[in-house]
């Protein structure tokens, strides 16, 4: 039975493990305490893939202060996995460092593991408690399983509009509406996130960077933090290769529906999709994409587009969270609206979604929605 200790040192293995939320990709996020006699002996996270991963970390952490970990009660916020990847089995470093209880946040859901290193450490003799702050730990890893159980990535879409809905003038001026501390924000959902994804038609009129300014994340190391795929998809071939998108230096797909490359640098990648038929036009099938970036160990994805796109992924249903910056301004109706969407004539047609959270930042708002239903 789980008690109030349990709760508070597995909210400790949380935040440990946010320390690894720009670098652990495509590998999930872990934290892990080790505690004895109501004292941490150990703790540890995963930094990246390839390296240690949190209890094999903390174990180590306590062998280096000098503590006993036999008898010790590990708190892991992930599953330990049961299974030889490029490091050993955390669940055989457990047993061996004679811990004699493991409290778990959640299940892993990696077909790999699911529930076999919770058998594993159980067929050992070790005392074994699961689902301790549950929900709190599904949301370090919503990218990596959403991927595990549906072979799709975690979708946001990020949007910034005034307080009327409007996202750019009339000439296409848009820098900018919101104000440092919410483009700051930004910076830390690309961090986190495998790809950013956006249209060629922004791309071909805007010329972004769509990198992560590093100097402008502040809440977790960022020594490790890897630059995300650029995602660009390209129905119509719109992007120039003198584009000055291409002069930052950030891995590049290119994703369009014919076979032939369009003219690109030659370090940027090219991949032919399927196509859809969308309201009379052959497009992207943007579940396509979404389905190879997955098969690529993309877990979380961050969809910075005009309203075309951001339409595009909306309609499709592809979109889990929905990031609204909204700047206290009202910029009248010759401008650009926030998504294009085909009309519908009944609210009972209409796209709806929940408020999570808003909060304010900076002068902006910032709105978190979900899909309703």
């Amino acid at each position: 039975m789980l008690t109030k200790d349990d709760f508070y040192w597995m909210a400790k293995a949380i935040q440990l493990a946010k320390k690894g939320l720009y670098t652990t990709s495509p590998n999930p996020r872990v934290g892990c305490v080790l505690v004895k006699s109501g004292q941490v002996i150990g703790e540890g996270f995963h930094l990246k893939a390839g390296e240690l991963h949190a209890e094999r970390n903390a174990i180590a952490d306590a062998n280096n202060k000098g503590h006993i970990t036999k008898g010790a009660t590990a708190y892991v916020t992930l599953e330990p996995c049961s299974h030889h990847g490029r490091t050993p089995p955390c669940a055989d470093g457990l047993i061996e460092a004679g811990i004699q209880r493991v409290v778990v946040g959640m299940v892993d859901p990696n077909p790999q593991v699911d529930s076999k290193g919770v058998a594993k450490l159980q067929a050992a003799g070790i005392e074994i408690d699961t689902l301790c702050l549950a929900q709190d730990c599904e949301q370090l890893n919503l990218g990596f399983t959403k991927r595990m159980r549906t072979g799709l990535p975690y979708v946001r879409l990020k949007l910034a509009a005034s307080i009327d809905g409007r996202t750019a003038m009339a000439d296409g001026e848009s820098k900018w509406i919101t104000g440092p501390q919410a483009r700051a924000d930004v910076q830390h959902y690309r961090a986190q996130s495998c790809a950013i994804i956006s249209g060629s038609g922004t791309v071909e009129v805007d010329q972004p960077a769509l990198n992560v300014r590093k100097s402008e994340l502040t809440s977790y190391p960022t020594d490790d933090v890897r630059q995300p795929l650029r995602v660009i998809i390209d129905s119509k071939k719109k992007v120039s290769a003198s584009n000055r998108f291409f002069s930052h230096n950030s891995p590049t797909l290119f994703v369009g529906i014919s076979a032939e490359r369009p003219e690109l640098p030659d370090n940027v990648t090219y991949r032919q999709v399927a196509s859809k038929r969308v309201r009379g036009e052959d497009k992207v099938d943007l579940t396509d994409v979404l389905a190879y970036l997955a098969t690529q160990g993309i877990n979380d994805v961050w969809v910075e587009a005009g309203a075309h796109m951001a339409g595009a992924f909306i309609e499709a249903d592809l979109v889990d969270e929905l990031i609204i910056y909204q700047a206290p301004l009202l910029m009248g109706e010759q401008t650009f609206g926030l998504v294009n969407l085909p009309e519908t004539d009944s609210l009972a047609l209409a796209h709806r979604w929940s408020y999570q959270s808003v909060t304010q930042i900076g002068e902006d708002l910032k709105l978190i929605l979900h899909k309703k239903g």
